[in-house]
């Protein structure tokens, strides 16, 4: 999908630097990625606690 943007250059500059990339297509598309990322992992944090325990399961009977 192509669409014009008003992106921060500096901070975009900053980020293809750091991180090491090629393109500032590639740059905005691994942050875009890793945003979402990061999110869905909040999401989870978000459960902790929430589910119900299987007091039966056996950790040790899965490693064999």
């Amino acid at each position: 999908m192509t669409m014009d943007l008003a992106v921060d250059n500096n901070l975009l500059s900053l980020a293809l630097r750091v991180g090491g990339f090629k393109s500032k297509k590639e740059t905005i598309n691994v942050a875009l990625k890793e945003f979402v990322e990061k999110h869905k992992q909040f999401e989870i944090i978000e459960l902790f606690g929430q589910l119900p325990c299987d007091d039966d399961y056996d950790y040790k009977e899965g490693r064999k």
